[in-house]
This record gives structure tokens, C-alpha cells and sequence, in this order.
């Protein structure tokens, strides 16, 4: 039995939201659940039953209740959710009207401000008024080239109030990144800034969106946050409005929801876009508001009196997610600029000021402060804060250990696993239950997550590909301009008919528990044996030595050989040692197969703008295969130190 890195309080699991829903459930089915593992294996096995649970828990507000929870649950993709359901979801947002602080924004310069709940409304109400006189109504797609300020929480749910589908790109994209998206979903308006701020430099925008905006002939309003600037010349931008000037048209005190169906598109979200053009990927209205309620208040324990934070950009879906905070009227943390200036400590200083008391990063932000010996728990006060979520790759034992040592001991650390695709969850905390070192809680209530070996076949305590085999409300429900289907299909259906394959390698444990080894095409083979990248970099970035590290399989000689790519730490070299040690630590950790064939030092490893390690286009390019979109990466020029390698040709 492994030893629990932390157990909730006694206390804690009284004043849960969990308990409260398990008490709920218990009330309403005539049962006597009294654990997490009795509920989830009731709400994956009586689907129809929890969510409908879940649509009275949460409160949901809508115009015209539902008919039918589902229609086919043998139907997988294509069953219809909550049929007849009449609702908006900007209003679920918007159900709190008082002057508690719903949000609070900060930037890297020291910039504050905060909006109460009864002013984030009227702002809604204002921007809504001039949107619907500008032409904007249901179905019209509104864009979002934007930071992540208050104006881009307004502007999405100004959108949604209208009926119309919000999508949003981060200001870390250039033009043609922005296209690629933007371009095939042919906004009518969109929203953007001067310029942005970023580690301590001033990055100007308009010379941007003035390139963009000629290449979308669909646009009929370019709305611009100053953000940067007072005093802006826009002249040059087509059909250009400052925001103030524009919401000035609006004179509304109240919004006007727009009733739409529960599969209403809502969002239009984007892969990553680094094998290929992105998929336009469109989420509804219910199935992302029930997800991400069910995610937030039980899974989070995210109560009113919670300031939230995540660090994210508004390209990521961890953004979409944050948001939804609004619904349960807590205090949601908006920061713009980098996590790192102008210490590496910066966002722990901001968790201290704030009194953050649920703190979202990625993995390897964590990994990174590691690095930098940061310790929070020496530095700063933070009496507040009992939760802290890990996302965008796995999170490894090391960190688990280090946010208990360095960080806080009594903290729920609750590492967390979904995407885009879902715009949620597959697995993530359990606030009754137990946390062990690299390893996520517990699978999403009502998500049927297994783990299939190459036949198929369900495993337990094993390696296999992470699918989900019943429907869930939060599938896309469709793919922007792919009128069969076909893309759709292709993308999570066609691996294992009827079940969605998602392209992670997993294991479940025995005890309800998930261990995420990395994504299932980038899995490394050779000799024909799976093996997770996420093993080799557990033991590879606990090295001193070693800042980061990539690792892909190169096709050699008939078999794959790893490859493994490391960024050394300042001062350090690549010496026959230090390979030998490398060699010897994934050797002693893991197994003999794990062991790289080759160890190359480079510069910078590739990243996503979501912090996500971009091994399949370093494996595109060891094959000299393309690789396209290379706009969608945080860092793209590191691309060029991959290629022609000379140490890969023998």
C-alpha cells in the first residue's frame, strides 16, 4: 500500500461539496453511498440518473427544463443530451448580481483591478446592447485575439448572452497562426488589444491584427482594448473601434439571455495544430457549463468564498475552465505576463497578496521552480491556500514531493488530466480521498474512463491507451466544417469503434487512481515494447544537471531506437559522464529498455503555447517528414536545432 502524501481533515470531508452531493444522491435514489468509489461506480453505470443529479445540484438555470437526460447511450458519438432544454450560458454565469469580487486582474508591471459581481453585470449588459446593435445575434461567430484581461471575460459572455459562439487565440500567436484558426471560422467581429506585456517588454499588437484583419474579409468590427496605450492611432485597421467608444453604444442596464438549445454551440476551440491544420472543435452550451460545474464544485470543492486562480493564456482551454468559476460566484484571479518576472517566485507573492486559496500551473511550471530552488513555504504566508492544480503534462513524483516539502504540507495537490477536445476532465481530485505521489486521484464522476491494451481489452494495473466507452455531455458536437463527420470520427473513433480513444497512455490503478505516462502517439516501441515518455523524463529532469528534456523514437535499422534531447543546465556540459549517469539513473528507475540509444544536447526544447512538449514534430523532423503550423509553438525557431543532426546518422 502506498503511503498517502495527504488526507483530508475530518473536517474538511464534512464541509465538502462531494459530501453534500453524495448526501443528495442518497436522498434522491434511496441509497447509502458513503465513499467516492461507490458514487463514481454509480454514476458511470446509472449515466442518465447522475447527470440529471447533477443538472438539480448545481442549480442550473434554464428557461424550458429537459425532456430526456439521453437519447441512446449506445449511441457513441452522435447521442443528443438534456432534449428540450431551454437555457444561456452566460446567464448560469451571471446568476450572482452583488458587489462580492467576482474579478480581480493583475499583470507583471504591478496593475490591479477588480470588478464586483453587480459590475461585472453591467458590463455584460453594456457590451451585449452594442454587440446586438452592431448585427451580432445567434450562430455569429466572435473572435478573440486577446490577453487575459476583464474585457476578454466580458466580451466572451456579452457573446454567449446573444446566442453567438465565442473562440479566442492567444496574443502569443503570429498572423498566420492566427488564421489558420480564425480564417476558417469566419468571425464577424473581433476583439483584441494594442499590445501586451510580457517579462518586462512592451509588445505592440495593432501591426498584427491590421495584417489579420485583411485576410478576413468577414470581419465587420475590430474592437481594441488600449491595454498599453492611452492614446492609440487606428486609422489603419479596417472597420476599427476603440472599446470604450463602442460600448458606449450600448446603453442597456440589463441583458437580455438568449434561450438556446443545450447542444447550442458555444465555443469553437482548436488542436494543437502541429501535425496538420487545427481542428476547429465546437463545444454546446449544456455540456460544457454541467462539465465544468461538476469539475469545479465537486472535483475542486470550489466554494464562494474561494479566490481561484490558474495561470493560463486565453488559447488554452484551462481559461474556458477558470471562467466557469463565475458560476459559483467565486472570486476568479485573472494575471497577465510572464509566471517568472520579475523573480521566479512572482505568482507565489501574487497567491500571498491575493489570499488564493485554490491555485492552478502547469507540470512544468512546477518542474521549473523546482529548478530554481524556490520555496514558497520559507517565503510567503499562505494561510488560504488548500488546493493547488497541476495540468498540461504529467506531473512526476519528484514535484508531488516537492509541493509538500517546499510549498505546503497541508495542501490538496491535485494533478489533473482532459484537453480541448472534452473542454474538461477525465481525471482529476477527489477532495474526500487521499493523495500519493504521481498519481491523479480519481476518474471525473459520470466519465466511463478505462484503459484498453492493444486488443482492446479493459486493464487494471496496467499500460494501455486511456479511452472513455460511454457518452458524456461535453463531446464536441462536431468539428467546424466537417459536415459527415469524417474528421470528427477519425479523431477519437477510429481506434476502437463506438469508444473514445484520447491518445494518452495510462494505467489505473487498482485503487481508483490514474497515472498519465504521456500521450499514446508519441509512445516510444522499441523491441515492439510500449514505453510512456513521462517515465524517462521523471528520472532524467531530477538531475541537476539537466533543465529540460525531449525524448522520441527515430525508425533504426528495422526497430525504433530512443532519442534523447537534453537542455543542460548554465555552465554544464554534455560530457561521456554525464550520458553514462543519464544511462544509469533511467536504468536503475525504470527498466533497461527505457535507456536511450542516443543522448543529444540542444538548446531549447519545443513547447506549445500551452506548455505542452511537442515530441511528434521532432519525430516528423528526424524523418525529414514536415511539419506544419508551426505558429501554434511557444518557441518555433527551436525546430531548427533538430534538424540534420549528425549524430543521428550512425
Amino acid at each position: 500500500m502506498k503511503q498517502a502524501l495527504w488526507q483530508p481533515s475530518a473536517e474538511r470531508v464534512r464541509n465538502a461539496n462531494m459530501t453534500r452531493f453524495i448526501e443528495f444522491v442518497n436522498r434522491k435514489e434511496a441509497k447509502q453511498f458513503s465513499s467516492y468509489e461507490e458514487l463514481y461506480g454509480w454514476s458511470v453505470e446509472n449515466i442518465p440518473y447522475f447527470w440529471a443529479a447533477l443538472w438539480e445540484f448545481c442549480e442550473i438555470k434554464a428557461s424550458r427544463k429537459f425532456d430526456t437526460v439521453i437519447d441512446d447511450l449506445t449511441k457513441m458519438p452522435g447521442a443528443r443530451w438534456f432534449t428540450g432544454a431551454e437555457l444561456n450560458f452566460a446567464e448560469n454565469l451571471l446568476r450572482y448580481r452583488d458587489d462580492h469580487t467576482a474579478l480581480i486582474f493583475k499583470n507583471e508591471t504591478g496593475a490591479t483591478r477588480k470588478l464586483s459581481y453587480a459590475e461585472l453585470y453591467g458590463a455584460v449588459a453594456r457590451l451585449a446592447t452594442a454587440l446586438k446593435n452592431a448585427g451580432v445575434g445567434r450562430g455569429d461567430r466572435v473572435a478573440g485575439y486577446l490577453p487575459n484581461l476583464p474585457e476578454t471575460v466580458i466580451a466572451m459572455l456579452a457573446t454567449a448572452s446573444l446566442g453567438a459562439i465565442w473562440s479566442s487565440c492567444s496574443t502569443d500567436f503570429g498572423p498566420r497562426g492566427v488564421l489558420d484558426r480564425f480564417g476558417q471560422i469566419e468571425p464577424k467581429v473581433i476583439f483584441t488589444v494594442a499590445g501586451t506585456y510580457f517579462r518586462g517588454k512592451k509588445f505592440d499588437c495593432l501591426e498584427r491584427i491590421s495584417a489579420i484583419v485583411k485576410e478576413l474579409p468577414t470581419v465587420e468590427r475590430v474592437i481594441i482594448v488600449p491595454y498599453t496605450e492611452t492614446d492609440l492611432d487606428i486609422v489603419k485597421i479596417p472597420n476599427a473601434v476603440l472599446y470604450d467608444d463602442f460600448v458606449d453604444s450600448g446603453e442597456s442596464t440589463e441583458v437580455e439571455f438568449t434561450q438556446v438549445p443545450f447542444e447550442h454551440p458555444l465555443y469553437i476551440m482548436y488542436s494543437s495544430g502541429t501535425t496538420g491544420m487545427p481542428k476547429c472543435i465546437v463545444h454546446g452550451v449544456g455540456g460544457v457549463l454541467l462539465q465544468h460545474l461538476k469539475d469545479l464544485q465537486l472535483h475542486t470543492d470550489l466554494k464562494r468564498d474561494d479566490v481561484i486562480f490558474y495561470f493560463t493564456t486565453c488559447g488554452w482551454m484551462m481559461w474556458n475552465w477558470l471562467v466557469s468559476s463565475l458560476a459559483t460566484g467565486a472570486t476568479v484571479l485573472l494575471y497577465d505576463g510572464s509566471p517568472f518576472y520579475p523573480e521566479a517566485d512572482a505568482l507565489w507573492r501574487l497567491a500571498e497578496e491575493e489570499a488564493i486559496s485554490i491555485f492552478g500551473v502547469s507540470a512544468r511550471y512546477l518542474a521549473a521552480i523546482e529548478k530554481e530552488r524556490v520555496n514558497p513555504k520559507q517565503t510567503y504566508s499562505l494561510p488560504r491556500l488548500r488546493t493547488i492544480l497541476s495540468t498540461g503534462s504529467p506531473l512526476s513524483v519528484e514535484s508531488f514531493h516537492y509541493v509538500y516539502e517546499e510549498v505546503k504540507a497541508d495542501v490538496q495537490l491535485s494533478s489533473i488530466s482532459g484537453g480541448t477536445d472534452l473542454i474538461a476532465c477525465f481525471a482529476l481530485g477527489n477532495p474526500l480521498g487521499p493523495v500519493h505521489a504521481g498519481e491523479i486521484q480519481c476518474r471525473g464522476l459520470g466519465m466511463k474512463v478505462e484503459a484498453f491494451d492493444l486488443d482492446g481489452t479493459s486493464v487494471i494495473g496496467e499500460k494501455g491507451e486511456l479511452v472513455c466507452t460511454a457518452p458524456f455531455p461535453s463531446m464536441p458536437i462536431c468539428f467546424w466544417n466537417d459536415p459527415s463527420d469524417r474528421k470528427y470520427r477519425a479523431a477519437y473513433f477510429e481506434k476502437f469503434p463506438n469508444v473514445w480513444a484520447h491518445r494518452d497512455y495510462v494505467e489505473i490503478t487498482p485503487g481508483g487512481g490514474v497515472i498519465i505516462y504521456g500521450r499514446s502517439d508519441a509512445t516510444l516501441n522499441p523491441g515492439g515494447v510500449r514505453i510512456g515518455t513521462a517515465d524517462i523524463y521523471a528520472q532524467v529532469e531530477c538531475l541537476s544537471e539537466i533543465v529540460d528534456s525531449l525524448a522520441v523514437g527515430q525508425e533504426w535499422e528495422g526497430d525504433v531506437r530512443i532519442v534523447l534531447f537534453v537542455k543542460l543546465a548554465e555552465g554544464v556540459e554534455l560530457t561521456g559522464e554525464l550520458k553514462e549517469r543519464i544511462k544509469k539513473t533511467i536504468r536503475e528507475n525504470t527498466t533497461p529498455r527505457h535507456v536511450p540509444a542516443k543522448i543529444i544536447a540542444v538548446k531549447d526544447i519545443p513547447y506549445t503555447i500551452s506548455m505542452k512538449k511537442v515530441e511528434l514534430a521532432v519525430k516528423h523532423i528526424l524523418h525529414n517528414e514536415p511539419v506544419l503550423n508551426v505558429d501554434s509553438l511557444i518557441n518555433p525557431e527551436s525546430l531548427e536545432l533538430y534538424k540534420n543532426l549528425a549524430e543521428l546518422q550512425n
